[in-house]
């Protein structure tokens, strides 16, 4: 049975639990779980993280902790009862965890170390305080030590701040907001700024002596120096090294490590040197030989300085290298580290090149005790101390010291009867009063132990040696009377014997008879000459001696004169000895009672550090002499004692105040001295307002807190000793005081006033003399003496006067003091502190302390608000809101918009007292009541100004939200602050609804409301989505969600509004937008309604509510792009909103307009994804492509169009897509005109004018353009610019667009450009974006970019989608799929220019351009065998299925990739595969062999290999495969509807063969000799093959028409205007007609065709898979020139692709015509000038015009027998001609030679539509149809262009023009409009010029050629033509251009007469085609 468990509620899970049984919870080991329930063994509850899944588990594997429940019941929550510090770091380790991960998920490999060891180390600490071992102090340390580790972490994660107090967390209910912001703010400024350490310490460790010519011990001494002052500043350290020069006693650390202490930040300076002096024990010269002598000397050996400023930088132990110098004069040695430092270098050189001092060099910085903490180790290994001469800049009491420093400065000796100088040594003793040497008080230095006696070093032969070397006498206190140091003075000599014969003495007594010791300073002893063996011991023959010159009588100057001398330098630095005799005197008071006045007057002169030395003495002596002698002596005690005090103010002896306490409290014993101290207090208060100098009052009112001490301890003792009496004299002798401070302090002076002095410095003092009085007098008492006292301060306050920050600091104090804190004095001295407070803060005068004030009162009425009782605090609150509230909040108000320095933010709470401001508004908001906001809503009179009153608390709070208020990481400071400010909303709001609603409402206040609201809402700091769980789970136990509870209140206030809705709509859309995009579920279904309402209102007040729509849709963009919002938010919007429409009587548009929003949140979820990715990619692209027509054709936003034209232009100038760079831009360009409109500024536009804006857009584009190398829609560009620069007579920019033209024309025919291959992307799958769902794409690939490349990327742009392997179409399955599918195949793409194309003499650099630029169809082909297969020939069962794509917009534009609008399946049977590859491979050699002709190759091995491909594959049998496929009698019989085909098929074979014939010819004429036998052996494999076909004789129609091609370009064929019949000779040609009718055939593509069809394919039309042909198998663009289905004459010369989407308008004459060619065949009239189309039917038999026999040309018939007006139709030789009368004019000239004219085949699969004209008519342009023309923009335009007439023979002077058609290919989308040639009279020269007509019409129609974007017609989505490139009008050119001044003519559109499209939409006319640009207009 299951049994709630009482104490058993929280545990650890000791190991995994996998919860396989039934109910199970798995549990993962160092979980922690809250038990529920207990049944036996197991347990039921869950998992702290996840408090949702509850299970059952077993006992045994959890660790129970004791735990706290609250709330217990359904609702408990489980808090473990440990240490705080060991639940955080548990919380903290957790979080840190899962972080910790993600770290090396992102590679962050040195914060992921960094933690790792952190994280480890706190595991230690944690396992150090769980054990419990610890004492006290090291417990401290730890739980510091972790905490700080705890803040690192949080700090490099940007985790929160902990607010902390005694290393535990604070809970911020627990205490006021006031303290929480200031521990925050201390945590901050801890971090920030560390507090510099003022005492710092230098760490030396001694590790050897490097040198090459060691063998002597040697002795290292180390001192800092002063370099500044010339003088040391520490005592010496002194180290002992062996012969080897390492230290003497490597085990004792002491002895080689030590540190020097106690130096100041003063001390820290660049002149300020580590000095080191080394000595060597030995002989007396250094390189003497050995000898029997046994006596060694002292001598120096060398000196090392370093900088202290080189290790300031250095942060751990540094081992430096010291460079070891040597004197260069022995007698230069006292000197030589100055000559060192001031790089003297005559004075010294290095010792050894190699000699140098090894030492390790740190600074420690703070104080010794923290250091003896923080590096345990150092101490206790051993470490000396080395100190400071003199005492630190900071006594402390309690510091013992007692050392006397002597240095040895220099002497004088004489010579002493020998030759050379002496080398004097000298020894020191150090004798007691008895006279006998004190053992172990010589010391050399710290590190050795002090000895008995101390030689000085010995320099050679001077009698006037300088040691300058400074010894230690550390000697006790008692001893110090009567001792003496003795200085013997010894000669050594150099001989074998090596004596040291005693010559003299010197001495000097330590202490005076009167006590004081010997003065610091330079003593000038006096040398006494002895015996060699005198004996010294006796000190009491030479003590009575004159020791020092100074001290000699007058008359004794035998001595004076002496030459011998010795001199040295004495200080004492003694806490308890001193050598100021006044401080003698004075302590000595009764023995010369006479003295005491002139001892009290020299108080002040003697130096503070012997006072403090000797201050309890000297309290004790100034009370004694004041109880004694009061009436004499106690203004003079006074006065020695406000001397003292306010000497201990001084920071130097700062620390002797507690020494002073201690006095006080403990050792004062003058209990009558509180009368005088308060009766000289008076009096000195009393002359304040008469007195001249206010110097000395002011000092004596600096020390009235002691003075107070005194009087109070005075008087305790007195009642204690007495039994209280006199206590009512006492009170009346205060009352009185303070009755004249008040009268002193209530005088009114000037501001510069001593007086007005006088009263600040008592009023800083005044607030500590409140803690005195209360030991004596009760609360009440003493709050009544400082409420008089302050309250009778003068009122009127000017802000200039320095008494008023004063007086506010006192105040201050005040409330900081122990005596505000008890809840009756607060009574009596908050009015006082509120009036002046007010005051101040109304006028903006001292913000900071009125801040601190404020802060301290508000801390301590919610600290005692427990303890208080309630109507108190209550009234305290009343109080404080009543005076301060309105003035808090306008305080905060001008401050945050105080204008801010260049660079800062509004970070204030530090440089500023912001956030102190608003810690206490937020602390006193918290703490009222709803009786107080009664109170306070009912305090305002008038309803103005409860509504300012309303504007300015909700202006405050949307200041408290600003991101910047507080710091990043204070999370806990903003929670507390929304939460106040959501109560607060929740009181304010009643009083809005009350005041402000129906005719009393008031639109402001409540539009504040609600802006603030969604502001509130929307803070990232309540995103409770971004926390971590644990975070989140604190966040919402402690709070709740705060966005849900304030939209539930805007919801309800909505509602309240009523009518006034209409007043926020659409204002408020926007925000309220806003927050229903924060991803909080019951938020949204809270807010999403409004809308509806929002609907509903508009729909009301205007019928529609376009408002709304707008609106919503204006934003929605702006706050998708900003990352908010989700996928279910646009579900939840489109379900809630269409559920509240349901019953609406405006259901439909409501409806449409949630549709509409929803697609647009599709697109821009989908555009936000992308844009989220780092690189530019297609998804990209083409997501803003799709958003870029939606706000174009859906939405009609121009604005938000252009913005996303701008968007998606970088992103292709970042992938360098410069052409589809370009066309975006055009989008932008067309919608501009040639005006002078001004523009705004916009995007990175500037302010200008729109012909301006323009201008910089073409130049733009065209840059672009170029750089994409497509240079012909630069060209178009530059024309259009001319023109206007031409109108405007810009010559300057016009020649520069001229040139800038010519150089596109250049690069079109010099640089070499790659065509690019293209591939189809179906996208299938829900996982796709909207915008690639289900869709498939045709894109263009990179250059140099191949199928497998290509879809390697899109794998690696998708990395989650599946490649499908097969090219069918995909079912419902793949479509409905949760997944990703990619098809990708290469397909072909049908040019839509094939005049151009299959034009001879065009170059291939031209014709590059058109084979993949404006391609709206592309084609792929996969062969399949139907039926049987026929192992034999498998050609007999090979069919192609042909699916076409036609795309909604051309290639290349706004994109590399375009969605199929429409997809067509076609079979081709076997017979028509089989023409299309011979027709093909016919195209090829063709090409191949007029590029040889006209010397365009470079070599002639493409023709060699192309000829033998073709010749070896047909011997092999390549042909003869289709013979017997197709000619067989069985194929025929059963096939008996392909007789043509198989004609056709023959004939194609035949002409093959002609052909090759043909190209056998050329190639021996080109071959070189070395391929000679190659070109043998094709000859006769022709012959061979000519017999395989059975061709003894070509037929005569073969015969006839030889293979005609064009020499160069059509330039040339202008010059030959005298048609000749080309042979390999270049002979002559006769016009014949040609055979190939048959469609031109596109490539199939390799990724169908199966490897067996492919091959066999290769082998009938000669191609093999190595060789790199123009016409293969492979879908690559780069391998084709011809890819429609329409064959076109090589020798037109100027054909064109169309555009019936946005064409250009016709001119009015034109009209008509247009309009006919654009209606269908059953719409178009019938008349000669528009014949009627053959139907479908009638394809079959076409109708022929005049004579249906095939003519037979003869060469000797004559040009009129052989020409006749005849139907013919045209492939490849033949001129694809246009059936109008400007195209015969403008052609006419330009004599091209004729081709072999075919018979027609009508049954080709490509459904080939013709059209007839019978009639001619007549040649007035005028009247003829007139169809878009562009030429190529390389064509020749001076010469105008000719009709080629196929019927038309050599001689084109017969006049006789044929009817022309142009043979329209469903394949390739065109159909060409029908029209008449002109019948040309007489004949026509060649060059000529035409007509007049002619030459009108070319005036007339300046055109440019192929522009940018062919367009489709598409009734679904019409996109207009780019207007920048639509065809100006045509308007005869005046004579002279236009004059600048006349206005200019725009550039207008032109629209079509009619509709380019049948009303079914399937497309029946052509694309209308640009008018030529005339060269006589450019």
């Amino acid at each position: 049975m299951w049994i709630p468990t009482e104490h058993e509620k929280y545990g650890v899970v000791l190991a995994s639990f996998r919860g396989t049984v039934q109910h199970g919870l798995p549990l993962e080991i160092g979980d922690t779980v809250q038990l529920l329930e207990k049944c036996e063994g197991w347990y039921r509850g869950f998992v702290h993280k996840n408090p949702n899944a509850k299970g059952i588990f077993p006992c045994t594997y959890i660790h129970l902790k004791n735990a706290h429940i609250k709330n217990k019941g359904q609702f408990e929550t489980v808090i473990p009862t440990e240490d705080s510090v060991i639940t955080e770091m548990t919380s903290t380790l957790r979080d840190w965890g899962a972080m910790w991960k993600r770290l090396y998920v992102k590679n962050d490999g040195d914060l992921f170390h960094r933690l790792w060891h952190v994280m480890n180390e706190i595991l230690d600490l944690r396992r150090q305080v769980l054990v419990g071992h610890l004492t006290n102090d090291r417990m401290k340390d730890v739980k510091q030590h972790i905490t700080a580790r705890l803040d690192w972490g949080n700090e490099q994660l940007s985790l929160d701040l902990v607010p902390r107090r005694e290393f535990s967390m604070v809970d911020p209910d627990e205490i006021s907001v006031t303290e929480l912001f200031k521990l925050m703010e201390h945590r901050h400024r801890k971090k920030e700024t560390p507090v510099p350490a003022s005492t710092h310490h230098l760490f030396v460790h001694m590790k050897s002596l490097m040198s090459s010519n060691l063998g002597e011990e040697l002795e290292v001494f180390f001192h800092i120096y002063d370099g500044r002052e010339n003088r040391p500043l520490s005592e010496r350290f002194f180290v002992r090294l062996n012969k080897n020069g390492v230290p003497k006693s490597p085990e004792k650390t002491e002895r080689q490590c030590t540190l020097f202490v106690d130096l100041g930040s003063s001390d820290l300076r660049k002149d300020v040197y580590i000095v080191v002096h080394i000595m060597r024990i030995g002989r007396m010269g250094a390189g003497e030989k050995k000898n029997l002598c046994s006596i060694q000397y002292r001598r120096p050996f060398g000196c090392a300085v370093i900088s202290i400023a080189d290790l300031l930088t250095a942060d751990s132990k540094d081992d430096h290298l010291l460079k070891v110098y040597a004197c260069t004069t022995e007698s230069e040695w006292y000197q030589i580290h100055e000559n060192i430092i001031r790089k003297v270098n005559s004075r010294y050189n290095l010792s050894g090149s190699n000699t140098g001092l090894a030492v390790s060099l740190q600074l420690l910085h703070g104080d010794i005790e923290q250091l003896r903490r923080e590096y345990m180790v150092l101490f206790t290994r051993g470490v000396s101390i080395t100190k400071k001469l003199g005492f630190s800049d900071i006594i402390m009491p309690g510091e013992m010291r007692n050392d006397l420093y002597m240095t040895l400065e220099k002497g004088e000796f004489e010579k002493g009867g020998k030759s050379v100088a002496r080398n004097v040594e000298i020894t020191v003793y150090v004798l007691d009063i008895e006279g006998q040497v004190m053992k172990s008080y010589v010391a050399a230095g710290s590190g050795e132990p002090g000895g008995d006696v101390y030689h000085s070093f010995v320099l050679y032969h001077n009698n006037s040696p300088r040691w300058a070397e400074q010894i230690k006498l550390p000697i006790p206190v008692d001893m110090f009377r009567g001792s003496h140091v003795r200085f013997e003075f010894r000669h050594c000599s150099t001989k074998d014997k090596g004596e040291k014969k005693l010559f003299g003495y010197s001495f000097v007594h330590l202490m005076q008879e009167d006590g004081r010791t010997l003065p610091d300073g330079t003593h000038e002893l006096i040398i006494h000459k002895c015996e060699e063996n005198a004996n010294l011991q006796d000190s009491s023959c030479y003590l009575k001696l004159p020791f020092s010159k100074a001290n000699l009588p007058g008359n004794n100057q035998a001595v004076k004169g002496t030459k011998e001398c010795f001199w040295i330098t004495s200080f004492l630095c003694s806490t308890k000895l001193t050598q100021n005799g006044d401080m003698l005197d004075l302590l000595k008071w009764r023995a010369h009672p006479e003295r005491i006045n002139d001892s009290l007057l020299k108080l002040k002169e003697i130096d503070g550090s012997e006072i403090v030395k000797f201050l309890q003495d000297t309290l004790d002596t100034l009370f004694g002499i004041l109880d004694e002698s009061s009436q004499r002596y106690g203004l003079k005690v006074f006065d020695c004692l406000v001397h003292i005090i306010n000497l201990l103010q001084d920071s130097k002896f700062h620390h002797f105040k507690p020494v002073m306490d201690t006095y006080i409290e403990s050792h004062f014993a003058g209990a009558l001295s509180y009368r005088d101290l308060i009766k000289v207090l008076k009096w000195y208060v009393d002359r304040i307002i008469d007195a001249e100098h206010q110097d000395h009052i002011q000092q004596v009112l600096n020390a009235t807190e002691y003075i107070f001490k005194y009087i109070i301890q005075s008087r305790r003792l007195f009642a204690l000793a007495t039994g209280g009496q006199s206590e009512e004299e006492f009170r009346c002798c205060v009352h009185e005081l303070f009755m004249s401070i008040r009268f002193f302090l209530s005088q009114e002076n000037k501001i510069t006033s001593p007086i007005t002095q006088t009263q600040a410095v008592f009023l800083r003092t005044f607030p500590a003399v409140y803690g005195e009085l209360l030991k004596i007098f009760t609360v009440r008492e003493v709050a009544g003496f400082v409420r008089e006292t302050l309250g009778s301060l003068p009122a009127t306050a000017r802000a200039e006067c320095p008494l008023e920050a004063v007086k506010l600091h006192c105040i201050a104090k005040t409330v900081e003091s122990q005596l505000y804190t008890n809840t009756e004095s607060r009574c009596i001295l908050l009015p006082v502190v509120l009036r002046l407070l007010q005051a101040h803060m109304q006028e903006q005068r001292d913000l900071v302390m009125c801040a601190r004030i404020l802060t301290s009162m508000l801390s301590l009425v919610r600290k005692y608000d427990s303890t208080a009782t309630e109507p108190v605090v209550s009234e305290e609150v009343d109080l404080i809101v009543d005076s301060l509230l309105v003035v808090l909040m306008r305080t905060i108000l001008e401050i945050t918009n105080r204008p801010q320095a260049a660079g800062t933010n509004m970070r204030l709470q530090f440089q500023d007292i912001t956030g102190e401001f608003v810690a206490c508004l937020l602390a006193l908001l918290r703490q009222m009541s709803d009786k107080h906001y009664q109170q306070l809503l009912q305090a305002f009179t008038s309803k103005d100004d409860l509504r300012d009153f309303l504007l300015q608390i909700f202006t405050v709070f949307r200041i408290l939200i600003r991101p910047e208020m507080f710091l990043k990481d204070w999370t806990v400071m903003r929670l507390v602050t929304n939460n106040v400010i959501i109560t607060t909303v929740l009181y304010l709001s009643d009083a809005l609804r009350k005041n402000f609603l129906n005719d009393k409402f008031d639109y402001k206040v409540w539009d504040s409301y609600f802006y603030l609201s969604v502001i509130f809402i929307n803070q990232p700091c309540l995103q409770l989505e971004s926390f971590s769980p644990s975070k989140k789970k604190r966040v919402l136990e402690k709070y709740g969600d705060m966005r849900v509870m304030m939209g539930c209140e805007i919801f309800s206030m909505w509602q309240n509004l009523g009518e006034h809705k209409l007043n926020f709509i659409p204002a408020m859309i926007g925000p309220f937008l806003e927050v229903t995009l924060v991803p909080q579920p019951d938020l949204r279904n809270v807010m999403i309604p409004i809308f509806h309402d929002m609907m509903d209102w508009e729909q009301r007040r205007s019928g529609n509510f376009k408002q709304v729509e707008a609106k919503l849709i204006d934003k929605l963009d702006g706050l998708m792009s900003e990352g908010k919002g989700d996928e279910t938010y646009r579900e939840l919007f489109n379900s809630i909103l269409l559920k509240k429409i349901e019953r609406e009587t405006w259901r439909e548009s409501g409806v449409s307009l949630i549709a509409t929003v929803t697609r647009l949140m599709e697109r821009l979820l989908d555009y936000r994804d992308c844009v989220k990715l780092g690189e530019v990619d297609g998804k990209k692209i083409g997501c803003t492509v799709s958003l870029l027509n939606f706000y174009k054709t859906e939405l009609n936003k121009e604005e938000m169009y252009i913005r996303y034209i701008h968007k998606l232009y970088e992103l292709h100038l970042k992938a360098q897509n410069y052409t589809e760079a370009s066309y975006t831009l055009l989008l932008y360009d067309e919608l501009l005109e040639w005006s002078e409109r001004p523009l705004r500024e916009f995007l990175n536009y500037p302010m200008q004018s729109e012909w301006q804006r323009k201008e910089y857009l073409h130049l733009t584009i065209v840059q672009n353009f170029d750089r994409g190398k497509c240079w012909e829609n630069g060209i178009i560009l530059c024309r259009e610019l001319a023109d206007q620069y031409e109108s405007y007579y810009d010559y300057r920019n016009l020649s520069k667009m001229r040139m800038m033209e010519a150089s596109l024309y250049e690069k079109i025919m010099d640089q070499q450009r790659l065509e690019p291959e293209f591939f189809r992307v179906g996208f299938y799958g829900k996982k796709f974006p909207f915008f690639l769902r289900n869709k498939e794409f045709v894109c263009r690939g990179h250059d140099y970019e191949r199928l497998e490349a290509f879809q390697q990327r899109m794998l690696n742009e998708f990395p989650h989608a599946i490649a499908m392997q097969h090219v069918n179409q995909p079912d419902q399955t793949i479509y409905q799929a949760e997944a990703q599918y990619l098809q990708i195949y290469a397909v072909s793409p049908i040019p839509e220019s094939q005049d151009v194309l299959q034009r001879d003499g065009v170059a291939d650099n031209i014709k590059s351009f058109y084979k993949v630029n404006h391609i709206w169809r592309f084609r792929y082909d996969r062969p399949f065998h139907k039926g049987t297969k026929d192992k034999e020939n498998e050609f007999k069962s090979l069919w192609v299925e042909r699916t076409s794509l036609t795309l909604v917009q051309s290639l290349p534009g706004i994109s590399r990739w375009f969605e199929v609008e429409k997809r067509e399946l076609v079979e081709v049977s076997p017979l028509e595969n089989a023409i299309e590859v011979i027709e093909n491979k016919n195209l090829q050699l063709r090409m191949l062999i007029a590029q040889c002709q006209s010397r365009q190759m470079q070599n002639i091995n493409p023709l060699t290999m192309c000829l033998n491909g073709v010749i070896d594959a047909a011997v092999n049998g390549g042909l003869a495969r289709y013979q017997e496929a197709f000619f067989v009698k069985d194929y025929i019989v059963n096939h008996p509807e392909d007789g043509e085909k198989i004609g056709r098929l023959r004939e194609l074979m035949f002409e093959q063969a002609h052909i090759l014939e043909y190209g056998l010819a050329v190639h021996e004429k080109f071959v070189p000799q070395d391929m000679r036998p190659l070109h043998k052996k094709l000859v006769d494999q022709f012959h061979v093959m000519k017999s395989s076909l059975g061709i003894q004789e070509f037929p005569a129609y073969v015969r006839a028409s030889p293979v005609h091609f064009t020499n160069g370009s059509p330039r040339s064929s202008c010059r030959n205007s005298v048609p000749n019949i080309i042979s390999p000779d270049g002979a002559r040609v006769v016009a014949r007609r040609s055979p190939l009718t048959y469609p031109a055939v596109n490539r199939y593509s390799s990724s169908s065709l199966s490897s067996q069809a492919s091959n066999e394919v290769s082998n009938i039309t000669g191609q093999s898979e190595s060789s790199d042909e123009v016409f293969n198998m492979q879908p690559s663009p780069s391998t084709s020139s011809l890819s429609s289905n329409h064959s076109a004459s090589p020798n037109v010369t100027s054909s064109a692709p169309s555009s019936t989407r946005g064409s250009p308008q016709l001119q009015d004459k034109h009209k008509h015509s247009r309009e006919n060619s654009c209606l269908s065949s059953r719409e178009r009239p019938v008349s000669a000038i528009y014949p009627n189309p053959l139907d479908p039917a009638q394809r079959a038999t076409p109708h022929q015009t005049g004579d249906t026999t095939l003519p037979r040309s003869d060469p000797n018939l004559s040009a009129p027998d052989k020409v006749r007006p005849t139907f013919s139709s045209w492939s490849l030789d033949s001129v694809k001609e246009v059936n109008n009368t400007q195209f015969s004019d403008t052609v006419g000239k330009l004599l091209c030679p004729p081709v072999p004219p075919r018979p027609p085949y009508p049954g080709s699969s490509a459904k080939t539509i013709r059209s007839q004209s019978p009639v001619p008519t007549s040649r007035s342009p005028q009247k003829s149809s007139l169809p878009p023309f562009t030429p190529s923009p390389t064509e020749c335009q001076s010469a105008g262009l000719v009709s080629n007439s196929p019927v038309l023979s050599g001689s084109y002077s017969s006049g006789i023009s044929s009817m022309s058609r142009c043979s329209v290919s469903e394949a390739s989308g065109t159909e060409a409009t029908t029209g008449d040639h002109p019948a040309h009279q007489g004949p026509t020269m060649p060059n000529s010029v035409s007509s007049g007509s002619d030459e009108l019409i070319r005036r007339e129609n300046k055109t440019p050629p192929p522009y940018s974007v062919y367009e489709r017609t598409n009734p679904r989505r019409p996109v207009p033509l780019p207007h920048s490139l639509s065809i100006p009008p045509s308007v005869d050119p005046p004579a002279l251009p236009p004059k600048p001044h006349q206005q200019r003519t725009s550039s207008m559109k032109l629209v079509p007469a009619s509709d380019p499209r049948r009303a079914d939409g399937v497309p029946h006319v052509p694309r209308p085609r640009p008018l030529p640009r005339k060269v006589s207009q450019l």
